[in-house]
């Protein structure tokens, strides 16, 4: 009758790692599909991101080049030269304050797009299925041996 309960727990180990090791490879077979679709949104989300840049880039763009006109007309209506003193320091300022915005808006892109990254600390729990196949394995090794 002893004999009988050693191949019973047996069994039941060997079915328990069995099921335990297909649990283990749906997991890792969900695990695989929702990083597949995390990577893909990611890739979605960062072409949103380089397409809203590009439209805020040519908004700027034709933004300073109305306002350069506009500061040039009007000096040229007030009989300056629109090329030079004055209104060139003008031209020249508003060129160098729109360069330090296009900085600070492309380091604020560049940190949306890395902020998207996934670290690598996030957990993987592929290898957990096999570290409880392998307790019950050694449960049902220690039971054999009582």
């Amino acid at each position: 009758m002893a004999a009988l309960a050693s191949i019973a727990t047996l069994a039941s180990a060997g079915a328990g790692l069995y099921a335990q090791s297909r649990q283990a490879s749906s997991q890792a077979a969900m695990q695989r599909a929702q990083a597949e679709q995390a990577q893909s949104a990611e890739r979605l989300r960062q072409e949103q991101l380089v397409v809203q840049q590009q439209a805020e880039q040519r908004a700027r763009a034709a933004q300073l080049a109305r306002t350069i006109a506009t500061a040039r007309a009007r000096m040229a209506s007030s009989g300056v030269s629109p090329n030079d003193g004055s209104a060139a320091a003008l031209t020249a300022g508003l060129q160098a304050d729109a360069a330090a915005a296009r900085h600070d808006d492309d380091r604020i892109f560049r940190a949306r797009l890395s902020s998207g990254r996934a670290s690598l600390l996030n957990t993987d729990a592929s290898f957990t299925g096999f570290v409880r196949a392998g307790q019950a394995f050694g449960t049902a090794v220690r039971s054999l041996l009582d």
